[in-house]
């Protein structure tokens, strides 16, 4: 079936785009930095491939999913949007990652603690008079 290929990976984009969109994380936080991270993302691998075809590493399989559109020798244009896909998620995995690592709960005990700080220990040396705790 010619095209299956390429509609997973524009369904799993809007997915992506989805979950993106509800938490903010890359391109409805910051469209410009996003678009301009996911193009050189997609100009790395596309030169990656590029170097990869020419010496023979990277060959195009034959397959009843792929609509048989070429951009070049052995560079399907699913491989674009492959790519393309691939710079977005990684964006949105690793801003995901970086909000749930920045939660106070992700820091651990010592953190959290810490936060309560200077004051939270004033607090308590008042209450007993002004003896001071480590």
């Amino acid at each position: 079936m010619p095209g299956l290929y390429l509609a997973a990976i524009l369904i799993s984009a809007t997915g992506i785009a989805i979950l993106d969109a509800r938490f903010r994380l890359a391109l409805w936080r910051d469209a410009v930095a996003t678009l301009a991270a996911v193009a050189v993302g997609v100009a790395f691998f596309l030169s990656w491939d590029a170097v990869g075809i020419v010496t023979g590493v990277f060959v195009k399989g034959d397959s009843p999913l792929f609509l048989g559109l070429d951009l070049a020798p052995h560079l399907p244009l699913e491989e674009v949007f492959f790519l393309t896909f691939l710079s977005y998620l990684s964006l949105v995995v690793w801003s995901a990652a970086m909000r749930l690592l920045d939660r106070p709960e992700a820091r651990g005990p010592q953190v959290r603690q810490g936060r309560q700080g200077r004051q939270g220990r004033q607090g308590r040396q008042g209450r007993q008079g002004g003896a001071k705790t480590p």
